[in-house]
């Protein structure tokens, strides 16, 4: 077991007070078997109301409704979180699907529907077209083989950009231009996998890493794919890692959009919008 401080900063910043609308706060981790919090402490500025809620996904999430206008809006959190050290590897496939095709067991099926789903349909043939060189229609391959190739040739064929901007860029966009974020490759994975039928979702969360490494962003996303008998597998397409003691994940969508640390609106004259930053720090304690 090791313990993690996180601490997250996103503050954004205006010419003149606005006020605000309520916002979405998206920083706490996820617990369970391998993460339990032990401290947090979560700032607000300017004086808000938070409320807290579970939604679909088990995520948690705050609500801040704010009390007054202000010139700057600031959300800091501060997590103990210990880890449990968690070997990536250390799952059972079930037989029947450890080679890929494979049928999902009838009983999970309904769950897993929304998963399956394409975010990005129109992406649909320059995914199909990009993925031949991995698996063509009628081969048998080793399941987890499949999707280790899948993760290793997005780390060693698209060029790593770290991305200022909102949102997160389409599968076609990132294959058309060969660069995106570790958002982008995330979502990228995500769609490849729906593409041969697996259920894959989108997770953010928070990297731990070397001192004075890349940390890839202010924070961190990889794709979670569902494996009959092993569970929700992280894969880390930027790293070309499988997730493991090093992740923490913060929240899970079948929607790359909704998953964004913080979202909200504000109401003030036009250009009043300055800028943002966000800090993010994880730290071995």
């Amino acid at each position: 077991m090791k313990r993690l401080r996180i601490t997250h900063l996103t503050e954004y910043r205006y010419s003149e007070p606005v006020t605000f609308g309520p916002h979405r706060a998206l920083m706490r981790p996820r617990e369970g078997h391998d993460v339990h919090i032990e401290g947090s402490l979560l700032d607000i500025t300017p004086r808000a109301n938070v409320r807290w809620f579970r939604d679909m996904y088990g995520n948690s999430i705050a609500v801040l409704e704010f009390l007054e206008p202000g010139a700057t809006l600031r959300v800091f959190s501060e997590l103990d979180v210990a880890h449990y050290d968690e070997n990536p590897l250390d799952f059972i496939i079930d037989p029947e699907a450890v080679a890929y095709p494979f049928r999902y067991p009838m009983d999970e099926q309904p769950e897993l529907i929304p998963y399956r789903l394409s975010a990005y349909p129109r992406d649909g043939t320059s995914l199909r077209d990009w993925l031949l060189q991995f698996y063509k229609p009628g081969q048998l391959i080793g399941t987890f083989d499949l999707l280790a190739r899948l993760n290793a040739a997005i780390f060693e064929g698209f060029v790593y950009a770290r991305r200022e901007e909102r949102g997160v860029q389409s599968p076609a966009h990132t294959l058309a231009f060969g660069a995106g974020s570790c958002r982008d490759f995330a979502a990228l994975m995500m769609e490849a996998a729906r593409q041969w039928g697996f259920a894959a979702r989108f997770v953010s969360g928070y990297l731990q890493t070397p001192p004075g490494a890349d940390q890839h962003g202010a924070t961190h996303a990889w794709t979670e794919i569902y494996i009959p008998g092993a569970g929700w597998r992280g894969f880390d397409p930027t790293n070309n890692v499988l997730a493991g003691a090093q992740h923490v994940s913060v929240a899970v969508n079948r929607d790359p959009e909704k998953a964004a640390p913080v979202s909200g609106s504000w109401n003030g004259s036009r250009g009043a919008f300055v800028g943002m930053h966000v800090d993010v720090q994880v730290v071995l304690l």
